[in-house]
């Protein structure tokens, strides 16, 4: 059995770092080490989601638009709806 060796201060770093990143080029320099292609595409997705969904869109017509599954979809709509993230950062 192994130990879970993620601290909390490890976490702390992910945040520290994304923090000093001033610019969409540098931005994607660095998800293309850190994420898989696949990784930058889901988030890119959520975030298409939670737009058409804060500009009033229906489920149907943001699976229609971005190809979300519906629990994915469902997610980022209870986070749009209750969290803080999207409607901080999306306009």
């Amino acid at each position: 059995m192994s130990t879970r060796k993620i601290t909390n201060e490890m976490i702390q770093e992910v945040y520290k770092l994304l923090a000093s990143i001033s610019t969409p080029e540098d931005m994607e320099i660095l998800f293309a080490d850190l994420c898989t292609n696949k990784e930058v595409e889901q988030m890119a997705q959520r975030i298409a989601a939670a737009k058409l969904l804060i500009n009033g869109k229906t489920y149907n017509q943001v699976i229609e638009k971005t190809d979300i599954s519906s629990a994915t979809l469902s997610r980022v709509s209870r986070c749009v709806q209750y969290g803080e993230g999207y409607k901080k950062f999306i306009k």
